[in-house]
């Protein structure tokens, strides 16, 4: 089993984030404290939900996305179909360009659905890194550890006896046990069966282990159960693997209903998930603390009730509507990227043609000698229609026109 072995998570986005959470995590804890209650199990539930409503907007802003897609998604196949099998890179920009146009019709971003999860992802590490290592992060409980971990360090050769503890109870590779903070960080971890060992190996903390472990015991129960050991196979602890477990097929279910499209591969790969994540979730509750079980099982019970919620608040926005909230506001995006001084593509091109007709405004020179013919009139309206048909020739009709001219103008400069 892997455990975070460091006081507090020091990591260059995951630390900041850990910190802010461990402030909502002692606030809660403390909360309670006033009131008596002393309970670990409790604080994770509540702070569970607190966390989850902080990233509701991120939640609603993907649903809205995947409501467009519902209207995207079918314009986006026809254009992919329409491409398949073509490699070229004139295909390839085709294909770019007007996909691009589908998303500019709806006012979406191609990378709207992946902003939130890009988002919550690095939270919810976070939110692990506060769970698995709680004393680190809510001081009253680890003033409980404390007083046991200066008696520990006070004891000769005890940083044997952790060592061989953490290698063999928790496959702990790297050992540091020279500070306080860090013997709090395993003692944290300990389940009945290490704390068992450690007494029988060091003697002399017996006294503090029989002062300090009962209010341990205390501050980690969960209905006769000790958050800090593993479920097992072994009843009642089993039902949390299976509440949640059950729990998460209920929301996969739920998710499946608002995004199911058997035209849509990525559909297709979600309701795969939705029965595999369970599994998978019923697995690591086994082999994980159940305190992470409990986590699971009020992050999945807080996200049943607000995706219905969600569900529907989203049937009531009209889709019309919502398409055209957001072109609107796309357009304004633009509006205000072309103000801060960038170019639009038209502006551009109403440049550079005004560039090219100034340059062939001037007067056309005729080098040649033209001989003279019995009708003067029809000789010299025969020259005119050519000059009008050379100025209509080089009168710039598209973006590439403009660029061939600019490029042919260009050569005849390094000609001369």
């Amino acid at each position: 089993m892997l455990v975070s072995f460091l006081t507090k998570s020091n990591a260059f986005i995951l630390g900041p984030i850990a910190f802010v959470l461990g402030l909502i995590m002692n606030a809660i804890y403390n909360f309670f404290h006033l009131f008596g209650i002393q309970n670990i199990a409790l604080t994770i539930f509540v702070f569970t939900f607190i966390t989850k409503a902080i990233m509701l907007p991120f939640t609603i802003k993907q649903q809205k996305f995947q409501k467009l897609s519902s209207r995207m998604n079918p314009e986006l196949q026809k254009i992919q179909a329409k491409y398949k099998g073509k490699r070229d890179e004139a295909s390839i920009r085709k294909m770019q360009a007007e996909q691009q146009a589908v998303y500019q019709k709806y006012g979406a971003n191609p990378t709207s659905g992946c902003l939130p999860l890009l988002i919550t992802l690095p939270i919810m590490f976070a939110l692990y890194q506060v769970i698995y290592n709680i004393p680190a992060y809510v001081s009253q409980v680890k003033d409980l550890y404390e007083g046991i971990a200066n008696t520990i360090i006070s004891q000769p050769q005890y940083a044997d006896v952790l060592t061989k503890i953490a290698h063999e109870g928790f496959r702990m590779k790297s050992t540091d046990f020279t500070t306080t903070n860090h013997v709090i960080d395993l003692l944290s971890q300990f389940r009945t069966q290490q704390w068992n060992e450690i007494q029988a190996s060091l003697p002399g903390i017996k006294d503090a282990v029989a002062q300090a472990l009962p209010a341990i015991h205390r501050v980690n129960n969960f209905f006769g159960l000790n958050i800090t050991n593993l479920p097992g196979w072994t009843f009642p602890a089993i039902l949390i693997p299976i509440i949640a477990t059950v729990l998460q097929f209920i929301q996969g279910k739920q998710m499946q209903v608002k995004q199911d499209n058997k035209d849509n591969p990525a559909a297709s790969a979600m309701n795969s998930m939705n029965y595999i994540m369970p599994i998978m979730s019923f697995f690591f509750c086994i082999m994980l603390p159940i305190g992470v079980g409990l986590y699971w099982i009020a992050s999945s019970v807080f996200q049943i009730i607000q995706q219905y919620m969600v569900n529907k608040y989203m049937d009531r926005i009209d889709v019309e509507e919502l398409i055209q909230k957001s072109v609107t506001k796309a357009n304004k995006k633009r509006a205000a990227a072309i103000g801060r001084g960038g170019t639009s593509l038209q502006e551009l091109a109403k440049k550079q043609t005004k560039s090219i007709e100034t340059t062939y405004s001037e007067p056309i020179k005729v080098t040649e000698k033209v001989e003279d013919t019995e009708d003067t009139d029809d000789s010299k309206e025969s020259s005119d229609d050519v000059g009008n048909k050379n100025r209509a020739s080089n009168s710039p009709n598209s973006i590439t026109e403009i660029a061939n001219l600019l490029k042919n103008r260009n050569g005849e400069k390094g000609d001369k």
